[in-house]
């Protein structure tokens, strides 16, 4: 096995663990009382961003898609949590749907990474 090879696999390696721990959190998200992911994230978070400038080639764009769905669903939960202390049901229906999306986030990059495939680039949208 050569260096390449060992770094590759490495590299998918520590994508598949920060995806499991991005999929605990999730989950957690969706199912009432099931609160188990600000540590795990903060986990997952820091593996993404130490470890995204050594990664090369198509597994690289999974770290960027980790970051950027975080950073997306922790924005969405900031601007909605006045919705809780205003009125309960909106609040807690925003969200359930912005649960669901990262849910919907974290599968679809599992997906694509045990296909072997990069996720899109968002500046070629």
């Amino acid at each position: 096995m050569s260096t390449d090879d060992f770094q590759q696999d490495s590299d998918l390696t520590i994508s598949w663990v920060s995806y499991v721990l991005h999929l605990v959190v999730a989950v957690g998200a969706v199912i009432p009382g099931g609160q188990v992911g600000p540590l795990l994230l903060v986990v997952a978070l820091i593996i993404d961003l130490v470890k995204r400038g050594d990664v090369q080639g198509w597994q690289r764009s999974h770290f960027g898609y980790r970051l950027r769905t975080v950073l997306w669903a922790a924005l969405l939960y900031l601007l909605t949590a006045p919705l809780w202390a205003l009125f309960f049901f909106p609040g807690w229906l925003a969200w359930v749907v912005i649960s669901i999306w990262f849910l919907y986030r974290v599968v679809l990059g599992m997906v694509r990474l045990n296909r072997g495939q990069a996720m899109p680039d968002p500046s070629a949208v």
